[in-house]
């Protein structure tokens, strides 16, 4: 459980670091989403809420590693199962996404991916 945990704070402070650099203006606004944003203010507002949602499933994660009533287990599998569909949904946006969706972002759904399926099969036991 321990290093599902540890994939799954990386995925979130990588998928935030992304977004503040993208706030920042370090990287470009084209960079991310596809190239699909029309102009920085509409990507900012993507950012902001991926910077909520990802501080969400960090919350998350945390939570279900700490589970250790197990009270949750079947709710926290069900969820991490979700997750794990929609990394995978994501994962293959950011293959058909730009450059550097495809050599950087795409490695960093691939945490989600493993942590959350990591977690899933885990908290069954």
């Amino acid at each position: 459980m321990k290093t599902a945990v540890l994939l799954g704070i990386c995925f979130y402070s990588f998928t935030i670091l992304i977004h503040i650099l993208v706030i920042s203006g370090i990287l470009p606004y084209t960079w991310v989403n596809g190239g699909r944003s029309d102009s920085f203010a509409t990507q900012f507002q993507l950012s902001i809420i991926s910077i909520i949602i990802c501080i969400i499933g960090g919350l998350f994660t945390f939570f279900a590693a700490e589970n250790r009533v197990g009270r949750f287990n079947r709710g926290i599998t069900i969820i991490c199962w979700f997750l794990v569909v929609l990394c995978a949904v994501g994962f293959i946006q950011q293959l058909l996404g730009t450059s550097f969706e495809k050599l950087v972002c795409s490695f960093i759904v691939l945490l989600g991916i493993i942590s959350n399926l990591r977690i899933a099969v885990e908290i069954r036991k």
